[in-house]
């Protein structure tokens, strides 16, 4: 027989109304956790919890069943819920933040809940799960044969953008990029660089048709051709993708997405993957933060200052007049002393983080005291701009124009905020008085309710000539006009009886009543009536979001140039200029990073560099640890930097057109990819000789060191002959290989120099000056010493060293030996056969007519004159 609830024996009981709701609202979101706010806690249940209490260190407990299981919980608190959402997306996980939305004393059953947004690690907004000096970006990718299109969104700032390369060039691209998430297709295989989130989609949320709809009906157009993203269709196809899922996330459309921009590859000067790591920009090759060119440069006073420079480094832009436009502005930052840098860079220390803040007005997620910061910033803008007015920089006017003060937004902020609000603004405490008149007057039922009862009792005296009559409240009866018996007779007649006592009667008045209901909800209507007023102020923002973001980017470019300004004045870098004419000239040029770490720049050797049409590869060789590869650094840093708009570490420097930069610097091999150290110095120097133009420039260092001296010195040979003959590439190209310097003699374009050293006794000094010609020796059982190996295995190599060169086995200064090492190699070499004795190959003459051998021989002998 069932039971009263219908369920038959043994059938297992069915869940309780609250878990239903929850397992529903699970069902939604199967594979990401769910934070189901229960009072003052987000619970997680069952494979949710245990997950949470393993990533979070949180407990796991059990309480109760339903539907015959036990029920798995973890919580965490409400009030600190960002310190844990912060650690689950720092471990790639995304979470479904559910609310209660309905009222908990009126609801009949489980309180209303809803999931109000999605929390990954591609989408964060709020200011305590942000880094505030890096981007975090979102990207969807999608792949044809032939292409792969990219799109990608700052969702803090709006920044939205997309792209198509090559499928050879997407691992570059995305390391350029460096997004915290990618959604792609479920049919997809892709290997993702570490510490990057992957979100499949299915296959039909990267439809370029459907995506070309979303992006129009978010844009409100009706083609994409103004946004120069006509026919991009695997782009399309991704942007449609990651526009969906944004709002999803977000649970709302995306206002402060604005535009679209398509980057293209000639917009920027070339940087691979290798490059990027060589040239430690913003992590060394260690994985650290610092000592970087980014962490030497960062010399912002704002979030969006930094975050701008980090961006530029990974973005140095090739057409050099927007790099000029920035130089110019630091000439006139510095002009009258660094007393205008000065100013703004103290202005610029009270802005807040205009960008951010913007976004999350977009995004009905902005607290009481980003406005406040907002507001308190905005006022400044005036101080920023006025240094600005007439500047003879066009950049500077440019900024000057776009620092524009919004009045309307400014004085909406001051009438509808206190000074200092509250932090929450659950907690009450954020609009100001004056702004609105119910608020206020909640407000002062619930302050001067005292002040109020004793009034109305003055009032009412009067007015009855009772003299003892008591206006009071108690938590039973709520408040009252209480008269004694003995003056009953006087009581008008719109008195109305509440409550008899022995000696007296209680009344109540419609104004007391009125009062009564006011006041006894006030504080929790005064919370509801400021929360409303709250979400108003945010959506009249949202009209004046283009003016703020416009604001945001000058402010920005302000602090970015006033940081390349106090560089250079702090450094003594100099202004670079840009040549129509290939080559490279640098004078007493430095290694920023490196000169940073010697005390106040003292000791480091600043040296020239010079290339161009007649002088295309420098053939540097010298000693380990004199030097090569900072030089080589140094030259690609100071290009880089000018094309970024920085002031460069030289006392000048003059660049031609460049189109990439290409390193294959240092050895690592690629264990997970299955590379030999060897293999990747092949792959990487196989890109450069592919890849690279005659507007490049190359540096290399050591190639085929990680093989037998024959074939590493044959790979050296060729690989200098295919840039010199070839690519053609200004090209710095250090080697141990000291047969390489005879290249000299048949190559005019190519010129030796090196570093030397100096040996008191056993011990070495390295000069570390670049000098004409090549060096003399590499001095490695020195450096072996230096780096402590034992003594007596220096002394058994020094003993070693000696027996060889007595055999004139391995002695590359001897010419003898690596002359006929080149012979013997040349001879080992298949010959290369003049055409016409490949053309005699291919006759028979037994098959010839006279007439055609007679041909023959004519043909033959025009291929020996045309020689």
């Amino acid at each position: 027989m069932p039971d009263d609830q219908g369920v038959p024996p043994g059938a297992p009981t069915p869940h309780t109304p609250m878990m239903q709701q929850y397992l529903r609202i699970k069902a939604q979101h199967p594979d990401i956790l769910l934070f189901y706010r229960m009072g003052d806690f987000y619970e997680l249940f069952f494979a949710d919890a245990e997950k949470a209490a393993r990533l979070l260190d949180i407990t796991l407990t059990t309480r109760g069943q339903s539907a015959g299981q036990p029920i798995r919980m973890a919580g965490v608190p409400y009030h600190a819920v960002e310190q844990y959402l912060a650690k689950l997306v720092r471990l790639g996980e995304s979470v479904a933040i559910c609310e209660q939305m309905g009222d908990p004393a009126t609801s009949k059953g489980p309180v209303e809940r809803a999931v109000v947004r999605i929390v990954t690690p591609g989408t964060l907004t709020d200011a305590s799960l942000l880094d505030e000096k890096r981007d975090t970006l979102l990207l969807a990718l999608s792949t044809t044969r032939q292409l792969a299109g990219l799109a990608w969104l700052n969702l803090a700032s709006g920044d939205f953008r997309l792209c198509e390369v090559a499928p050879a060039k997407l691992a570059a691209t995305l390391e350029r990029i460096a997004p915290a998430e990618i959604i792609v297709p479920e049919s997809l295989s892709l290997t993702l660089p570490q510490d990057v989130a992957l979100t499949r989609r299915a296959d039909w949320h990267f439809d370029a048709e459907t995506g070309g709809r979303e992006l129009r009906a978010h844009f409100g157009t009706t083609s994409l051709g103004g946004f120069g993203a006509d026919g991009l269709r695997p782009a399309i196809a991704a942007a449609g993708a990651l526009l969906r899922y944004a709002r999803a996330t977000q649970v709302r459309a995306l206002p402060h997405v604005r535009a679209l921009i398509v980057e293209r590859d000639a917009t920027f000067l070339g940087l691979d993957m290798a490059t990027r790591r060589n040239l430690e920009l913003t992590e060394t090759l260690r994985g650290q933060p610092a000592p970087t060119l980014c962490s030497l440069l960062d010399n912002c006073v704002t979030s969006p200052g930094s975050r701008l420079l980090r961006h530029a480094l990974h973005h140095p832009l090739r057409d050099p007049s927007i790099p000029a436009a920035r130089h110019a502005a630091v000439a006139m930052l510095l002009d009258d002393g660094g007393r205008t840098l000065r100013g703004l860079r103290q202005t610029l220390r009270g802005f807040a983080d205009i960008e951010r803040i913007a976004g999350r007005i977009a995004l009905f997620s902005a607290r009481p005291r980003d406005l406040a910061a907002l507001r308190d910033s905005l006022r400044r803008v005036d101080e920023l701009r006025a240094p600005l007015a007439d500047n003879a920089a066009a950049l500077l006017r440019e900024i000057h124009a776009h620092l524009t003060p919004p009045t309307a937004t400014i004085d909406l902020l001051t009438r509808a905020l206190l000074a200092e609000p509250a932090a929450l603004i659950r907690e009450g405490g954020v609009i100001a008085p004056g702004y609105d008149g119910e608020l206020d007057e909640l407000r002062s039922l619930n302050d001067n309710c005292g002040a109020f009862l004793l009034e109305l009792e003055a009032r009412e005296r009067e007015q009855t000539g009772i003299a003892n009559l008591k206006v009071e409240y108690n938590r039973v009866h709520g408040f009252y006009i209480e008269v004694s018996n003995a003056n009953a007779a006087r009581v008008p007649e719109h008195y109305r009886r509440r409550q008899t006592l022995k000696n007296a009667e209680r009344y109540l008045t419609a104004e007391l009543k009125a009062f009564e209901d006011k006041a006894l909800s006030a504080q929790e209507r005064a919370l509801a009536r400021e929360k409303l007023l709250y979400d108003e102020l945010l959506n009249t923002l949202q009209n004046g979001l283009p003016q703020l973001q416009q604001i945001a980017v000058a402010a920005a470019t302000l602090d970015l140039l006033a940081g390349f300004a106090e560089t250079a004045q702090q450094r003594n870098y100099c202004r670079p200029l840009f040549s129509p004419e290939p080559g490279l000239s640098i004078e007493a040029g430095r290694h920023p990073v490196v000169e940073d770490q010697f005390a106040d720049g003292e000791g480091f050797i600043a040296n020239d560099t010079e290339l161009g049409d007649g002088r295309r590869l420098l053939l540097i060789t010298g000693p380990n640890m004199g030097g090569k590869s900072t030089y080589m650094r140094q030259t690609a840093l100071i290009a880089l930097l000018a094309h970024v708009g920085s002031y460069v570490p030289a006392t000048r420097a003059v660049l031609g057109p460049l189109d990439q930069i290409f390193t294959r610097i240092g050895a690592a091999d690629d264990l997970a990819g299955g590379r030999s150290t060897f293999m990747v110095e092949m792959t990487e120097s196989a890109t450069i000789l592919h890849h690279a133009t005659d507007r490049s420039l190359v540096l290399m260092d050591e190639v085929g060191r990680g093989t037998s001296t024959f074939d590493g010195m044959a790979l050296a040979f060729a690989i200098c002959r295919h840039l010199l003959e070839k690519n053609r590439s200004l090209t710095l190209f250090a080697t141990h290989y000291f047969e390489l310097t005879l290249l000299a003699n048949e190559y005019h374009e190519l010129a030796n120099v090196h570093l030397d050293a100096v040996e008191h006794g056993e011990r070495i000094v390295f000069l570390h000056a670049v000098e004409a010609g090549p060096a003399n020796q590499s001095y490695g059982i020195q450096v072996a010493a230096l780096a402590g190996i034992p003594p007596a295995v220096v002394k058994a190599a020094r003993r070693q060293l000696r027996q060889f060169e007595q055999r004139a086995t391995i002695n590359p200064l001897q010419p003898d030996l690596f002359a006929s090492a080149l012979a013997d190699a040349e001879d080992r070499r298949t010959p290369e056969l003049h055409p016409a004795l490949e053309r005699l190959r291919c006759i028979d003459p037994d098959q010839l007519t006279p007439r055609e051998a007679l041909a023959a021989l004519y043909e033959l002998r025009s291929l020996l004159v045309g020689e």
